[in-house]
């Protein structure tokens, strides 16, 4: 193992509040983290992931499992256990922990050199935080194995705390997704309708499918890994891509996610072929009503369940109340992070922040979703950041009705 791998730099600052860290260990009780997610480790690490691994985890017999061990108030014996294939990555960008060691083939061995290695550091090892949704059934065996009379516990909640409040790189990583997956909606919108591609000439209106594959290159042309996208349009509310055709008359919901160095844009937005008509222009604007009051109750020490009450007000005012839903959760390295602000959402999960004062640097994914029995699905959802003085919207632009075909 070359030493530059080996051992990393020590003059790197710690990329997160290790404080904030050990004092929510010691308040669940933990003397040591087994940090196993690729999320958890990119953001503790403060480094890019795997590159070989950014897409999948399997590999021969075994998969990729990262290894981070972070005991509590003792940063300097940090343990960091990688796969071999990221070797090269690593020495050319050395992560603060001490001792690096990318010579991992599999999750049972990722986990017994890690358990090795932070043995011969002397740590407490008694109350030992895993990420059990993350965990191998293989690699939590080996770890039991390795550390007999350990307490296991799950340190989700931990670690979710910690990443709640975003850090300035966060929130311009946030806001640089947000803002790439609406550039990409609009050029898609714009570009797609009847007889604007070749293959449409013959046969009028663009399929849900080409919508999808058009929006995954748009991304990826912007530099966003493209997750996924949810797409409606006509009088269907079925999200998913198909040989459906956008004809003319109709709507499209797109509603899509794509990541930014592991940070999600999540938003949606809506479109019509040729011009919306003054019930449509009432049900967006009734969508937007909601977006916007639920928006006003964000602010720094505002209790985050407010949210929902200001939104809440303002359902019960409009025309179409009965199929229209609202939700609002976290966002920033996973979708439906903290503050969790529901418990009635899609997402099963505590509503533990809807009771706490939101903090600046949080940012919540706000979303209006109307499910009009003839006029099809028409949403809008947006990322929005609680500022010092009160929010900011990511990713603004494209909030009406965007004309499909309107770059012809």
């Amino acid at each position: 193992m070359q030493e530059n791998v080996a051992r990393a730099d020590r003059s790197r600052a710690i990329p997160f509040d290790a404080a904030k860290l050990d004092r929510l260990m010691e308040a669940a009780g933990l003397d040591v983290l087994v940090v196993t997610s690729k999320h958890n480790v990119q953001y503790l690490l403060g480094a890019e992931r795997a590159i070989f691994f950014d897409y999948m985890d399997a590999l021969g017999v075994s998969r990729y499992l990262p290894v981070l061990i972070y005991p509590k108030g003792a940063p300097e014996h940090a343990v960091y256990v990688g796969h071999r294939l990221e070797t090269h990555q690593r020495a050319v960008a050395p992560p603060w922990v001490a001792q690096v060691r990318t010579e991992s083939n599999g999750s049972v061995d990722a986990i017994t050199r890690a358990v090795s290695l932070i043995r011969n550091a002397g740590v407490p090892l008694k109350r030992v935080g895993v990420e059990m949704a993350f965990l191998p059934m293989d690699a939590g065996r080996a770890l039991a194995d390795a550390l007999p009379g350990a307490e296991l516990k799950d340190a989700l909640l931990v670690l979710e705390r910690l990443r709640a409040v975003k850090s300035a790189d966060e929130l311009a990583k946030l806001k640089t997704a947000s803002e790439l997956v609406i550039a990409s909606m609009l050029e898609v919108i714009a570009g797609h309708g009847p007889g604007t591609t070749k293959q449409q000439l013959s046969c009028p209106g663009t399929t849900k499918q080409q919508l999808s594959d058009a929006l995954r290159i748009a991304e990826a042309n912007r530099g966003l890994t493209f997750e996924y996208c949810l797409l409606a349009c006509g009088s269907s509310h079925n999200r998913a891509p198909s040989a459906q055709r956008w004809e003319q008359g109709e709507v499209l919901s797109l509603d899509s996610g794509g990541n930014y160095h592991g940070y999600i844009g999540d938003l949606a937005r809506m479109a019509m072929l040729g011009e919306p008509d003054s019930e449509l222009k009432d049900c967006l604007a009734e969508i937007e009503a909601v977006q916007r009051a639920a928006f006003a109750a964000v602010r720094p020490g505002a209790m985050g369940g407010d949210i929902y009450v200001a939104a809440e007000r303002q359902l019960a005012k409009i025309s179409q109340r009965d199929c229209t839903e609202f939700l609002a959760h976290g966002m920033g390295l996973v979708s439906h992070e903290a503050p969790r602000l529901t418990a009635k959402g899609p997402i099963p999960y505590d509503d533990t922040d809807a009771r706490l004062p939101l903090e600046t640097g949080m940012v919540v994914s706000i979303e209006t979703t109307m499910k009009h029995p003839k006029r099809g699905f028409i949403k809008l959802e947006d990322t929005v950041a609680v500022t010092a003085t009160g929010y900011e919207i990511f990713g603004e632009g494209g909030r009406g009705w965007n004309l499909g075909g309107s770059s012809l």
